[in-house]
């Protein structure tokens, strides 16, 4: 489909060390390690039936700040609802960084329901139920 995301790459201080989270989050939304080498570490899936590609490449140097230039935050869309706030469980589970905890975000959008949620590096991660949106 003309348009739509083929991969994305994301710096992390430490792809191996990252891996695990990523493994499991990625791993809960259908995606599988594809690829790993010096480069880094992709996960691939079909979504939608278009393929797409999310990796884990090495930062040069510093810390993840959203608010400069650059990407503020990643988001995944949910089956339903109660999608997220199992996804919402199973990151407790995991022990990851939860930013904000299920809720409805009319802001964004009438029915937006959303959790987000950090990586091991502070990246801001958001997965979302939105049923207009699909």
């Amino acid at each position: 489909m003309r348009g739509a995301l083929h991969h994305l790459d994301l710096t992390v201080k430490d792809p191996r060390a990252s891996a695990p989270f990523y493994d499991a989050v990625l791993g809960y939304m259908g995606y599988r390690r594809a690829d790993e080498s010096a480069q880094g570490i992709d996960w691939a899936a079909r979504p939608g039936g278009h393929y797409l590609s999310i990796g884990l490449v090495p930062a040069r140097s510093g810390t993840h700040d959203r608010y400069t230039p650059g990407l503020h935050h990643v988001a995944w869309h949910a089956e339903s609802r109660e999608d997220v706030d199992r996804f919402h469980v199973f990151l407790q589970e995991l022990g990851a960084e939860i930013l904000d905890a299920p809720a409805a975000y009319p802001e964004y959008g009438p029915d937006y329901y959303a959790v987000f949620f950090a990586d091991p590096d502070g990246l801001k991660l958001e997965y979302v139920y939105e049923p207009y949106a699909d």
